[in-house]
């Protein structure tokens, strides 16, 4: 089942939905960095190249980061 959450990106908000899993490693990635998950998610959304849906992006960095 996935799981919703909203945050606020480049002045409007989104919401992305991911298995709970992702949401885990990303709370651990950005408990790791130091930073909130809205930090991390703001991150990863400016760096993704234009046309990468951001659940996607998510995914594809909280696979890295468990490898």
């Amino acid at each position: 089942m996935l799981e919703k959450r909203s945050f606020s990106l480049s002045g409007h908000r989104t919401s992305v939905a991911l298995e709970p899993e992702f949401w885990a490693a990303l709370d651990e990635a950005a408990k790791r960095d130091g930073i909130t998950l809205s930090g991390l998610v703001t991150r990863i959304d400016s760096e993704r190249a234009d046309g990468n849906p951001l659940a996607s992006a998510l995914r594809v960095f909280a696979l890295l980061k468990r490898s």
